[in-house]
């Protein structure tokens, strides 16, 4: 609304510089008063915007006000009323609807036709003067058709736009739903199936162990050690399917798309070679998850821009690194808060370090993660 103001006001100012050297030398006290009226319209439509009926009323006296201005002195009509004219009803048929700017246009054709008649014209020149008013006027009402047609057409997208992404949210609620309750099916398996029967064989060591002599007892010990720790690991299992966030690299590919979805974020997500095959355990797989999560919360409130970088690379697979990139301007008072400070002490926790840095193009936080050699985990 203010871009456009100003663009009218630009116009105004330079349709009536130039009117101004064909106005005679003298204005009367009429023409002076009469231009003060113009100008003070133009300056306090804006103020009604909400007020459509009080705007159609503006501009008519806007129009009616040319008349006193522009009255035709000793027959000589000046053309450049056409133009200032004109302006009046483009910016009525900009800001009201169809009703209101034909009553602004009538006054204004009923004024030019007036002017018109006092003025000393030969027939040709009233016909032509007639037929560029009937163009202008046809011309801002065709204007006025597409544009309140592209208008409703995008008042309609944004209602399926809105439409889609709420049908979008739901569908991702309803996938991640039915992708817990396999997962909780599955546990309830594991856990009914295979939980019970190594209970079983081990309460059956147990009893063994109690008939068993000496010589077995050792080898009967460790087996059920060996059975109670495959229990501790299903039970470790079983918990891991119930649980509802699923962190690590598929976890943070939702939540960019969570977040490009819901929040209008632009995120470039950039998988270097050796990033997907790197050997990272559970723990800081969800490490990683989480700083990216906090990094990208952070730029979503805080950040100048919306746009985020995302990079994750393996060089040489014996670390992880990654790094989250927002591209804004120095803040002097920048200070780590208690996320940046969780965020440093969950990454520390899991083998790694973190770095935050800032210049004067772009704030960056940057992980890096030893991860553990391949060899040692064959063993």
């Amino acid at each position: 609304m203010k871009k456009t103001y100003f663009i009218w006001l630009a116009i105004h100012f330079i349709v009536w510089t130039s009117a101004y050297f064909e106005l005679p030398s003298k204005l009367s006290e009429i023409q002076i008063a009469s231009i003060c009226v113009f100008y003070i319209i133009l300056f306090v439509v804006p103020i009604f915007a909400s007020k459509p009926k009080l705007q159609a009323v503006l501009f008519c006296i806007q129009v009616l006000s040319t008349i006193s201005i522009f009255y035709p002195v000793d027959n000589v009509f000046n053309s450049y009323v056409v133009l200032i004219q004109a302006l009046v009803i483009a910016e009525a048929v900009f800001y009201l609807s169809r009703f209101p700017s034909v009553m602004v246009i009538s006054t204004q054709l009923g004024s030019a036709v007036l002017l018109l008649l006092e003025a000393d014209l030969s027939t040709s020149i009233f016909i032509w003067y007639g037929l560029t008013y009937m163009l202008i006027v046809i011309a801002l009402l065709y204007y006025q058709a597409i544009h309140r047609r592209e208008v409703d057409g995008r008042r309609k997208n944004d209602a399926l736009l809105d439409e889609y992404r709420r049908m979008k949210r739901q569908l991702i609620t309803e996938e991640e739903q039915a992708r817990q309750d396999e997962r909780n099916m599955i546990g309830h398996e594991i856990h009914d199936s295979v939980g019970h029967k190594l209970t079983a064989l081990i309460m059956q060591f147990e009893a063994f162990r109690l008939s068993a002599v000496d010589i077995d007892e050792k080898k009967i010990t460790m087996l059920k050690e060996l059975a109670e720790e495959s229990l501790a690991e299903t039970r470790t299992a079983v918990k891991s399917l119930k649980q509802r966030e699923v962190g690590g690299l598929q976890g943070i590919i939702r939540l960019i798309r969570k977040l490009e979805i819901e929040s209008f974020m632009k995120i470039n997500f950039t998988v270097k070679h050796g990033a997907f095959a790197a050997s990272l355990t559970g723990e800081q797989s969800f490490a990683i998850y989480r700083a990216v999560q906090e990094a990208l919360t952070n730029i979503m409130k805080h950040g100048a821009t919306r746009e985020a970088q995302v990079i994750f690379e393996s060089p040489g697979g014996s670390i992880f690194r990654f790094e989250v990139i927002n591209r804004s301007s120095t803040n002097p008072f920048f200070q780590e808060g208690y996320g940046l400070r969780a965020m440093r002490d969950r990454i520390e926790k899991v083998g790694g370090s973190l770095e935050i840095n800032q210049d004067e193009r772009q704030f960056v936080i940057s992980g890096t993660i030893r991860l553990i050699e391949r060899s040692g985990a064959n063993d």
